[in-house]
């Protein structure tokens, strides 16, 4: 069941990041900074699951993605908003949880291999802010990556808490630790059909194949 989940993960992130490619490059519909997102997904994806594959530590990547994310999210999310105080706080917040963790990976690298529960947090509620910060925009402007940001904010609050937990799993047992990773995969692979989703209602008609 858990490889069905994780497969099909992958499967799914996959056929979105073809979809919205083709949005974006034959019709310029999708916006390039959420296509770059999903690059980046796929290729952090792909390369956890060849280091766990090989029999390797993969939470070097693990980390890589989640300060990634952030970024990618946020330059997401300051391209699609035009109010000014709302960007001047995203590339700031940026600005400052990027010194802010490149400090404590200096002072501590052992933070980079395991999962870091404070860069896990930062990282994870500053994308919820930011997609708040759309969400509300919308409620009076066009409902552009709508359930996009739904999916997002969902997904990223319940799986800060299971990353939280996956951090303390050492003593907990196998069945909870797997029931534990289960949930988290379910909820990736949900992010993933809001996306695909999104890609429906709002580009397939405009992109021709």
């Amino acid at each position: 069941m858990n490889n069905f989940l994780i497969y099909g993960t992958y499967l799914v992130l996959l056929l979105n990041l073809v979809a919205y490619s083709f949005s974006f490059f034959r019709k310029g519909e999708a916006n390039v900074f959420f296509v770059s997102y999903l690059a980046f997904c796929c290729l952090m994806q792909y390369s956890m699951e060849l280091l766990y594959q090989l029999g390797m530590t993969n939470l070097i990547i693990v980390n890589i993605y989640f300060i990634g994310q952030m970024i990618l999210l946020g330059i997401f999310y300051n391209s699609l908003i035009k109010v000014r105080s709302q960007k001047i706080f995203i590339k700031t917040s940026l600005a400052i949880a990027l010194s802010v963790l490149a400090i404590q990976f200096y002072r501590t690298p052992s933070e980079f291999l395991k999962f870091n529960l404070f860069e896990i947090t930062i990282t994870n509620l500053l994308i919820v802010i930011f997609a708040l910060f759309h969400v509300y925009n919308m409620l009076t402007g066009d409902k552009i990556y709508y359930y996009t940001t739904i999916g997002l904010v969902f997904y990223l609050l319940a799986s800060t808490v299971f990353y939280l937990i996956g951090n303390l799993s050492i003593g907990l047992s196998d069945d909870l630790k797997l029931l534990t990773w289960m949930i988290n995969n379910f909820l990736i692979l949900g992010l993933q059909f809001f996306i695909l989703y999104d890609w429906i209602k709002n580009f397939s008609k405009k992109t021709v194949f």
